[in-house]
């Protein structure tokens, strides 16, 4: 099966190798004629100059008839006909994912650009949109945790939500601390009633579990419960960080470097014992890369069903093929059968 062109092809694509057959038949039918022709000898042919007739001139068109009609028999035998392809795309039980959003004041932490926050943010924008067939549900938390969007499929509400996150705004509705239990909990809470394929929750931290009503390994163990695979990201560079220690008059953050710590065996047990993976983004570029490689370990199966309708399109040039075949041989056994 061979394209030809858009949603023309040819069933039989080889059979224009016919067509090479047809210089040589008509280099033969020349010589062929040629020898077949009575021929006298005269020393000057000016008295026959003004006796060529409408039926001279009929005479070579007829080999030209043919060798026309081999070409579109050939090109009948190849089979052109138009496809028309319908699709119909059926989407399987996606995946539900949770993202579970450290909102605490160390996010703010000048180490990924322009802060940690914000660039979680970009990037978790950017994974969104490459997954328009699965779920996704947002919860934050700091020292305590809430949802801020229940797993829906209306992604744009769930990127609208990403976008609208503001620290100042959450500085005054939640305790401060780091409660990564808490975080934990509520994400698999909002998703242990899921009938999805996959449950996935993303945990982002960037510190240490310092506060909050429920332990991070009771989270654990709630997770494995339900089903429930954890990916942990632990945000910060190595060393020391630029981090908000107070607020000036103005408003503004007075900064100062801060030892990032990140509790690394806490975030590697939890993802090991679900089945998830732990990863550590100390710039912009690895954040991306471990949203890269999330997207490429979750992936939702998706069924396609195609549907072919072909159109045949060899009849015409068959018809003209006949047609041309019987208007030769009709001129050749009357009007011109003196002349072939």
């Amino acid at each position: 099966m061979k394209d030809i062109f858009g949603h023309i092809e040819l069933y039989t694509p080889y059979a224009l190798l016919l067509l090479v057959l047809i210089p040589v038949l008509a280099i033969w039918m020349y010589k062929h004629r040629y020898n077949e022709r009575a021929k006298l000898l005269y020393s000057n042919l000016k008295a026959f100059s003004g006796f060529k007739t409408l039926k001279n001139k009929l005479l070579p068109f007829m080999s030209a008839l043919l060798l026309l009609s081999m070409t579109l028999i050939s090109i009948g035998i190849a089979r052109p006909r138009s496809v028309d392809v319908t699709a119909k795309t059926k989407k399987t039980k996606g995946i539900d994912i949770m993202l579970a959003v450290d909102v605490s004041a160390s996010m703010l932490a000048r180490d990924l650009k322009p802060n940690r926050l914000e660039a979680l943010k970009k990037t978790a924008i950017n994974f969104i949109k490459k997954r328009p067939n699965d779920r996704f549900g947002v919860v934050l938390y700091a020292g305590e945790a809430f949802t801020q969007v229940p797993i829906t499929s209306d992604q744009r509400i769930v990127m609208q939500a990403i976008r609208k996150i503001n620290f100042r705004q959450l500085f005054n509705q939640l305790d401060q601390g780091t409660a990564i239990g808490m975080g934990l909990a509520t994400a698999v809470n909002r998703l242990k009633d899921s009938k999805a394929k996959s449950k996935v929750i993303i945990l982002m931290t960037d510190g240490v579990n310092n506060t909050g009503e429920i332990d991070p390994y009771t989270a654990l163990e709630l997770a494995k419960e339900f089903g429930i695979k954890v990916y942990t990201i632990g945000l910060g560079t190595n060393g020391y960080a630029p981090t908000p220690v107070g607020v000036r008059p103005d408003g503004s953050f007075q900064y100062q470097n801060a030892k990032v710590e990140i509790d690394e065996k806490l975030l590697k047990k939890i993802a090991g014992e679900t089945g998830g993976k732990y990863f550590r983004a100390t710039d912009n570029s690895k954040l991306d890369k471990i949203y890269k490689e999330i997207d490429k370990l979750e992936k939702t199966e998706i069924k396609e069903t195609k549907y072919y309708n072909y159109k045949e399109l060899y009849r015409p040039f068959v018809l003209a093929a006949v047609l041309f075949i019987f208007l030769v041989g009709l001129l050749r056994y009357t009007w011109l059968k003196s002349f072939i």
